[in-house]
């Protein structure tokens, strides 16, 4: 039973009663006549051989309000794509694979780069960001929500929660962010836990009266991969290639659409998908590579807001987010104890050293480049640009999946 609280600006819709997917569902389907909705699926080909896909495919069969189910599909040869082509066809939503690696899809990418647009950065930013640019490209759409593809307790109702409140015409949400525990015999989210909401909490005690870090502090969970948006407030936002993907998108909706209409659901009782291994040794991979572009992503953010930095202030942010860290700490050992969960206390500290690390390498890099990897334009723009290229894309794809 999960508590009711509204405890800052964005609205928390929690999951307080066991209502039956189907109820949801059976809303959604009549909702769905008149408001289409797409799911965008990121995906690499070696996910499919994983425990996590299947399944997530097996709950999908059971979805019926869905427009479209198009999977953006990175790191595949040829014989792969088709596999995966073949694996999906008994959807009964047609599924429609973005080939990343295909040879119309490299083209198009090489027309962007010669229109000096910054594509060189691959990875799930820029893929997901080309899948929204084809989605985008049926007009009928209304609203697009997003799911990793790594989630090996997958179950349909995470879908059907986190699109209700951006379809359903008796709200005004333009955006939901999915939030979840992320526990087993143990806690997970390091990165959220032990990084992120100290680090915020931090900067929020050091520039005290802050409406941004006030909003970022409010999401339960801000660095899940699971959101859903609206077709109109897509078309504006910009994306980032790096790891800094969530934090830089929280921004992006936080310039673009009232607060009032932005809120989280929660829309797992617990979340287990592939745990990012912790490589003190290798700053440029892992969670310390996250935690890097997580840290830069906010520096940037907040310069951009008129927030200036100097090495006193990053001495400051330093000392204070370890002491932060410890706090956070000291809470979690508390609440694995009160649940009888497994607390490592020395992992986890050393989890906070090596995060201490990665903040300590972000400064420096910031303060040498403080623009940093350029994000991927807003879809207006490369509309602006280049007025036929969305049709394009879709061709591209369509050529692909015949």
């Amino acid at each position: 039973m999960s508590d009711f609280w509204q405890h800052g600006a964005v609205t928390v819709l929690q999951h307080l009663r066991q209502r039956p997917v189907e109820e949801i569902e059976a809303e959604l389907l009549k909702i769905g006549v008149k408001r289409k909705m797409a799911l965008l699926l990121p995906a690499l080909a070696s996910e499919f051989d994983t425990p996590a896909m299947p399944r997530i495919l097996d709950e999908l069969k059971e979805v019926g309000y869905l427009h479209k189910i198009v999977l953006s599909l990175d790191q595949a040869d040829r014989e792969q794509f088709e596999r995966i082509r073949e694996l999906t066809a008994d959807l009964p939503t047609e599924m429609t694979i973005v080939w990343h690696d295909g040879p119309g899809m490299k083209e198009l990418l090489r027309e962007l780069r010669d229109s000096d647009f910054s594509m060189d950065h691959p990875g799930k930013g820029r893929s997901v960001w080309m899948t929204l640019g084809y989605i985008l490209a049926d007009r009928d759409v209304y609203a697009v929500a997003t799911h990793d593809c790594d989630i090996v307790n997958y179950h349909r109702s995470l879908l059907a929660r986190l699109i209700y409140p951006v379809v359903h015409p008796a709200t005004d949400f333009e955006f939901s962010k999915g939030y979840y525990a992320r526990v087993t015999d143990r806690l997970y989210g390091r990165v959220t836990r032990l990084f992120y909401s100290p680090l915020i909490r931090t900067l929020k005690h050091i520039l005290k009266a802050n409406a941004f870090l006030s909003y970022l502090d409010n999401f339960r969970y801000a660095l899940s991969g699971e959101f859903a948006m609206i077709a109109s407030l897509a078309k504006g936002i910009r994306v980032s290639p790096t790891w800094g993907l969530e934090v830089s998108l929280l921004s992006e909706i936080y310039q673009a659409a009232s607060v009032n209409r932005i809120c989280q659901v929660e829309i797992a009782e617990s979340y287990e998908h592939k745990h990012q291994v912790l490589k003190k040794d290798q700053p440029a991979e892992g969670l310390i590579r996250m935690a890097r572009d997580i840290a830069k992503a906010l520096f940037r953010v907040l310069s951009q807001d008129g927030i200036i930095f100097s090495d006193a202030f990053f001495r400051t942010l330093l000392t204070s987010y370890i002491q932060e860290a410890r706090i956070s700490i000291e809470k979690y050992h508390a609440l694995s104890l009160i649940n009888g969960l497994f607390y490592d206390r020395h992992n986890e500290i050393e989890a906070v050293e090596a995060f201490v690390q990665a903040l300590k390498l972000a400064i420096p890099e910031f303060v040498d480049d403080p623009v940093g990897i350029p994000m991927m334009p807003a879809w207006v723009r490369v509309t602006a640009a280049i007025p036929d290229f969305q049709d394009r894309l879709e061709e591209c794809v369509m050529m692909d999946n015949a």
